[in-house]
This record gives structure tokens, C-alpha cells and sequence, in this order.
């Protein structure tokens, strides 16, 4: 009697497994049916169910450092003359650096050349060309372009009058710049996202579909518009400047331009 109960409970129990196996396999068969029904009169091809558009973000801050660069020149005869007195002119040009707080690490040798200076032969030939002759070394030219850095931004007519004074060669700046500008940056980047996520939903109601996941996202960076408030000042040795000039500062703009492709259904 025992046996035959259990190989009803038994039966009972396979019959119930099999139930639940044809039941789970419908279900998959019916999801997979919808499916396929959804996909039906869609193109096989990913470019023909996406749209990609555009977007565009700007972010501004006040530039909190100042670049300027300046060269130290001289001539000699022989190398070592040249080095000397450029040595003496541009240790003098450190030292008045100092002397307005600029950092030692905020300096920096861009570049440092010694290149032989020539004469061609004076005779001039009917064509007006020099002529006979090969040209021979006079001397020498030192030449050394240094970099600064200066983080306090109201102190940029101060260095460009010192360095004025002191009679270096080639000032270039100030370039106002921001020194991190990864925050400003993130920001135009964030503005031209949310632009271009605003186009996608406009199409996609004009279009009757629905946006799907980014297929793909293109970042353009621009970079910063300058709004320089000062030029270029191109010193000579007998050139000093008089009196500090007026910079303003005014702001820096960053642009950012993104191109983001959704999926669309």
C-alpha cells in the first residue's frame, strides 16, 4: 500500500515539473514572439534607427595666472664672451623676478642657443646681390627665452616694466589664462550635453519615436577664447618702460561642441 502511495506522490510530482517546464518555455516563446513583432518593418542597418545630433556649451572664468615670456641676447666675438654677458643679464633678470615674489618653480628655460654670426662679403655685383667669396664667422650670439609664470595677475605690468628696465629682449604677454581649467571646461562640456539631449527628445517627438541608449558621443574641444587685456611687447636693448602699463584681465571663455548618435525606436 505504502509503495503504491509513493509512486502516486511520485507521479504526482513529475507531472507538476513538466507543468512547470511547458509553462516557462511558453513564456519565453511569447516574449520572443513580441519581439520579433516589434522589430517588424525595422531596418536591419543600426545607421537607419539612430539620429545624432549636436550640441554646443560655453563656460567663462577670471584668468587667475599671467604668461610672459622674454629672451636675453648677446654677441661676441667668441662663445664663451657671449655666455658671459648673457649670464650676467639674465641672472640680473631672475633676480628682479624675485624681488616681486615670483616662485623660482614658476620660471622655467624654454630654450637656449648659441648660433655663429656671419659676414658676407661687402662687394655688391651689378644684380645687387653680395657677391665672392665665402662668408666668415664675426662672432657669436647667445640667446636664452625664458618663461614666466606669474599667479598674482595684478603683478603682470610690474614684470613687464622690471624686465623693460632691465633691457631684455623680445617681452612677450601677458597671456591671461586660468592655470587648472579642467572645472570650466567640465562645465561648457555639461551645458553642450544637456543641448544636445534637448535636440534628440525635440526630433524624437517630431519623429513619433522614442530615444534608446547613446550609440555614440563625440567631444570636440575648442579650447578657451582669449580676451587678452594686454599685447605683445617687443623690447629692444634701448627700450624701457616709463611706467607700469594697464592690463585688464577680463575674462576667459571655454567652448565645448559635442556630437552624441541615440538609438531610436
Amino acid at each position: 500500500m505504502n509503495d503504491f502511495m509513493n509512486s502516486v506522490t511520485n507521479s504526482k510530482a513529475v507531472r507538476l515539473a513538466l507543468i512547470a517546464v511547458l509553462v516557462l518555455l511558453a513564456l519565453f516563446l511569447l516574449v520572443r514572439t513580441v519581439d520579433t513583432f516589434d522589430e517588424l518593418g525595422r531596418s536591419s542597418s543600426p545607421m537607419m534607427n539612430t539620429i545624432t545630433v549636436n550640441g554646443e556649451g560655453r563656460a567663462a572664468a577670471v584668468p587667475d595666472i599671467a604668461r610672459v615670456t622674454y629672451s636675453v641676447m648677446e654677441t661676441d666675438t667668441n662663445v664663451a664672451a657671449a655666455q658671459e654677458k648673457a649670464t650676467v643679464r639674465s641672472n640680473s633678470a631672475l633676480e628682479a623676478l624675485k624681488e616681486l615674489e615670483i616662485d623660482e618653480d614658476d620660471i622655467r628655460t624654454v630654450s637656449y642657443n648659441v648660433s655663429p654670426q656671419y659676414n658676407y662679403n661687402d662687394r655688391i655685383c651689378p644684380l645687387g646681390y653680395p657677391c665672392g667669396g665665402s662668408p666668415t664667422i664675426t662672432g657669436y650670439q647667445v640667446m636664452q627665452m625664458v618663461e614666466v609664470k606669474v599667479r598674482d595677475t595684478a603683478k603682470a605690468s610690474e614684470v613687464l616694466a622690471k624686465l623693460g628696465e632691465l633691457g631684455v629682449q623680445n617681452i612677450n604677454g601677458p597671456e591671461f589664462a586660468l592655470d587648472d581649467p579642467a572645472q570650466v571646461k567640465t562645465e561648457a562640456r555639461e551645458e553642450a550635453i544637456t543641448k544636445a539631449r534637448e535636440e534628440a527628445e525635440r526630433l524624437a517627438k517630431q519623429l513619433g519615436v522614442r530615444l534608446g541608449k547613446v550609440v555614440s558621443f563625440y567631444d570636440n574641444n575648442q579650447g578657451p577664447m582669449y580676451g587678452y587685456g594686454g599685447g605683445a611687447m617687443d623690447g629692444m636693448k634701448e627700450m624701457a618702460v616709463q611706467s607700469a602699463p594697464t592690463l585688464p584681465v577680463g575674462q576667459n571663455e571655454y567652448t565645448a561642441n559635442v556630437s552624441i548618435t541615440y538609438e531610436i525606436r
